[in-house]
């Protein structure tokens, strides 16, 4: 395995996260899925419990693929709702695996970070390996490691929004704050590209839904993400070079004509 991604104990040879969400139909996410050569996709355990014969086939269809699942608490308002979606995941699932979000704002879906760190510490001391749906600030990360987090996903901008990286200076400081903790951009991510930029800033990885169930081709796009996220970790890895402010001439001047 090359260049694997370690979350919790697990080790992931990619390093794209796919939501599960939105897609036109089961056959395209089964494909899309595929073609993104993901490892874990998210599934909201309210969007899908309630759905009869409908959310059974979904969930057959998300076993049938083989692929770690991360169970989230999309939707949650509250504490004690996420908490309870929680548990309900992992006895639906049998995973100590959780995606947790708790909303605090409508018209962006900016997390409750006062609540985040409180359902947080709660489920950690449960046993469950939380991966934490929060905004880019330190303090809010600091408090989510201390409860027992050992992962965190900053947005990078507002769910669904497809603005990508909306705070560099925030997202850099956090890598450069954070050397050794996974960071997982999460949300907002429009386009392939700004995938890549979140790898060249140092980020282990991403996660997004939007973007792909809602392109025209999700299939391709899929593909297309796949093939940023690799671009931008060999990138990181290679070191890009400085930007600066003069120009360099990439050519020698040395055994050149003069008049």
């Amino acid at each position: 395995m090359k260049d694997p991604l370690r979350l919790y104990d697990v080790e992931l040879s990619s390093r794209l996260l796919v939501g599960t969400a939105q897609y036109p139909s089961p056959a395209i996410l089964a494909e899309a899925l595929a073609a993104s050569r993901t490892d874990v996709v998210t599934v909201s355990l309210r969007r899908e419990a309630g759905g009869g014969r409908a959310g059974e086939s979904f969930w057959g269809l998300i076993r049938a693929l083989g692929l770690c699942v991360l169970p989230n608490t999309a939707g949650c308002r509250t504490v004690k709702e996420a908490v309870a979606t929680a548990q309900m995941a992992r006895e639906l699932f049998g995973t100590n695996w959780i995606k947790l979000e708790v909303i605090g704002e409508e018209d962006l879906l900016a997390p409750d970070v006062f609540g985040l760190v409180e359902a947080a510490r709660i489920l950690c001391d449960d046993g469950f390996c939380v991966f934490p749906y929060t905004t880019d600030d330190l303090v809010v990360a600091e408090k989510l490691l201390d409860a027992g987090c050992k992962v965190l996903m900053p947005w990078g901008a507002p769910i669904g929004s497809g603005r990508g990286l909306n705070n560099l200076f925030a997202l850099r400081a956090m890598r450069a704050h954070f050397p050794d903790v996974p960071l997982v951009v999460d949300a907002g991510l429009g386009a392939p590209s700004q995938a890549a930029h979140a790898f060249e800033l140092g980020y282990d990885a991403v996660l997004l839904n939007t973007a792909i169930a809602r392109a025209g081709d999700p299939v391709a796009m899929a593909r297309a993400f796949a093939a940023a996220c690799e671009a931008g970790r060999t990138a990181f890895l290679a070191q890009p070079m400085e930007p600066r402010d003069m120009a360099a001439p990439s050519t020698p001047v040395l055994g050149r004509a003069f008049s």
